[in-house]
């Protein structure tokens, strides 16, 4: 079974890109920040050969997704973005979608649920939660922005930078995922596939933290559908007290750890995130 492209109509009119594969109830894969779509290929396909459709969505300026004029890359923009993919999905489909979603995707879909507790069928959020580990966030932002003016000379550049941030990580044998990551730009060198405003613009994704912090949690605690958190094991945003905490909020929700990733879950050990993800959904919507 392979994936189709399309367009979805997000907030402020803005298109997103996306993959489909699959029937059946819609699954929203939202991505995390610095990603792709791509980042869900294998949980999609598997999603899809258990039975549902899998919608692996391009965020507002990430991969294919065109990069927002006036800089719009604030978490609630992208709960924006999720509330009006998710209104789509359940128009065509008739049934409301599940959320899945990996850090910045993960907090736009809980965020997007801040006024309509019910927008998701359900929820499963890969290692965030509302308030995360300070020092985790400043690292993952101190990476991401480590190579952003100048780029690569290569994409086996590109692949030692990501070894040295993460040596838990085996190193692939083929850098064919990486490369979707990344665009070759008329400079001759190689840029992360995310507009830089992303993290460096008035409007980005660090702004107004005491307000995110406030709104995510009321969006929690609002929370009445299935929920499930997976934390990797090693996750430097995301420890125990963290989930414990998210628990407290969520007491129905249930969670989850790999032990064996840190927090880009579904990359450092996708078998492992894919079982409990399948397990979770079959049992929850089949």
């Amino acid at each position: 079974m392979s994936a189709t492209t399309r367009l979805f109509r997000g907030a402020d009119g803005h298109e997103l890109v996306a993959s489909v594969e699959g029937t059946g109830r819609a699954v929203l894969l939202l991505h995390g920040g610095g990603q792709t779509r791509h980042a869900w290929r294998k949980t999609g396909h598997d999603l899809a050969a258990a039975g549902f459709m899998a919608v692996r969505l391009d965020q507002r300026g990430h991969g294919d997704s065109p990069w927002d004029e006036a800089g719009r890359y604030h978490f609630f923009d992208y709960a924006r973005d999720a509330q009006a993919v998710a209104a789509t999905l359940k128009q065509e489909t008739g049934l409301q979608p599940v959320a899945v979603g990996a850090s910045l995707g993960g907090m736009a879909a809980l965020l997007a649920q801040e006024n309509d507790p019910t927008l998701f069928a359900g929820l499963v959020l890969v290692d965030v939660v509302p308030d995360m580990n300070l020092g985790g966030l400043k690292k993952v932002r101190d990476f991401m922005r480590a190579h952003l003016e100048e780029g690569f000379a290569s994409v086996e550049e590109a692949a030692d930078a990501i070894a040295t941030y993460l040596p838990h990580r085996e190193k692939p044998k083929s850098l064919d995922g990486l490369r979707k990551n990344l665009r070759l730009r008329p400079d001759g060198r190689y840029h992360w596939h995310w507009d830089p405003r992303f993290q460096l613009g008035p409007k980005g994704i660090e702004s107004r933290r005491p307000e995110l912090i406030a709104a995510a949690t009321a969006a929690a605690q609002r929370l009445k559908v299935p929920c499930l958190l997976v934390r990797g094991g090693q996750s430097e945003l995301v420890g125990e007290a963290e989930a414990k905490a998210f628990l407290a909020l969520v007491p129905h929700a249930e969670w989850v750890d790999v032990k064996e990733a840190a927090h880009m879950v579904a990359g450092d050990h996708n078998d492992a995130f894919g079982d409990r993800l399948i397990a979770f959904l079959t049992r929850e919507f089949k």
